[in-house]
């Protein structure tokens, strides 16, 4: 329990560090927000005007001031109101968050599916035909970035063959086929380089694996060979794939920017951009922490599942 308390400890100080570094890397960058703002129609802003947004927005307060009350509403749950349109950024964020979460999970899950039996396959036989030809494919997968890959698939899918929609988002509510259609492209582009991954990870595990002992031992003691592998083998390799997995995907939480912009998506990243782009200090503080907290907190999932597996790590 004491170990436990301490991982969670440390995980909310990574947190809290986060934030104040995002509040202090985003009030260093030179340009002022009211400006912008009062400059989107073009020409020069009266520095009254100005000044009043200024006052309006809380931006001429000092700067620990503004920092004391970011921290104390995130920890009230408050992110603020968007600079540009008045809007929650909390509502904003949680209307776009399940979205990218979607895409993260359904990728993930294609990734699992393609990468671990793979590995597992190369491992078996790692000297095999099979085996150099997924290393190669592998390779390459991880290579290509994502939006060229991204308009590969686009270009194979939507346009050459028309099997697919090109991009854009439709509500599951509203028409659920619609939905997981346009959801297969976006998310077959990230699980490509994700299965990559997977299966370097799997199959470097299970070749550490199956020399082991007590894989012998229950071949000698006439165990099936499927059962060795998936029960025994592969039940002790997943770890460090587990691991991997894990972090892989909260990397991409924030890192979907290209992907949801390729397919038109409408999630985390695309608010995350904008917020950007017009300086909206609420907007990229919001969406950031939110991809920090959910980042920690796979870390700290993976802490877990370490610890109560392996009583070592406790210590």
């Amino acid at each position: 329990m004491g170990w436990f308390v301490r991982r969670l400890a440390q995980s909310l100080v990574m947190l809290w560090v986060v934030v104040s570094l995002v509040f202090l890397s985003i009030h260093f960058v030179p340009g002022d927000p009211a400006e912008l703002l009062l400059a989107q129609d073009g020409g020069s802003p009266d520095p009254l005007m100005v000044q009043m947004l200024r006052e309006q927005l809380g931006l001429d307060r000092p700067l620990p001031e503004q920092y004391s009350h970011n921290v104390m509403g995130i920890l009230r749950g408050d992110l603020g109101a968007s600079m540009v349109d008045g809007s929650s950024v909390g509502q904003e964020v949680m209307r776009r968050l399940p979205r990218t979460l979607e895409l993260i999970a359904a990728a993930g899950i294609l990734s699992l599916l393609i990468g671990i039996p793979a590995g597992v396959l190369s491992a078996l036989r790692p000297r095999g035909r099979f085996s150099r030809g997924a290393a190669v494919v592998a390779g390459t997968a991880q290579s290509v970035p994502v939006f060229v890959l991204g308009t590969l698939l686009v270009v194979l899918f939507a346009q050459v063959l028309g099997w697919l929609p090109a991009g854009g988002f439709v509500p599951f509510s509203r028409d659920p086929g619609k939905h997981l259609q346009l959801l297969v492209l976006p998310a077959a582009t990230i699980a490509i380089g994700l299965s990559a991954i997977v299966f370097r990870i799997t199959k470097a595990s299970m070749l550490d694996v199956l020399p082991l002992d007590f894989i012998r031992t229950a071949r000698a003691k006439g165990v099936p060979a499927r059962r060795v592998i998936i029960r025994h083998a592969l039940r002790n390799a997943l770890m460090p794939v587990i691991t991997v997995f894990a972090l892989q995907l909260g990397g991409l939480l924030a890192g979907t920017v290209l992907v949801e912009t390729v397919f038109n998506w409408p999630g985390l990243s695309g608010m995350l951009v904008a917020g950007v782009n017009a300086r909206d200090y609420p907007v990229v503080t919001g969406v950031l922490v939110v991809v920090s907290a959910f980042y920690i907190g796979l870390n700290l999932l993976v802490d877990i599942i370490y610890g109560i597996t392996d009583p070592r790590v406790r210590k």
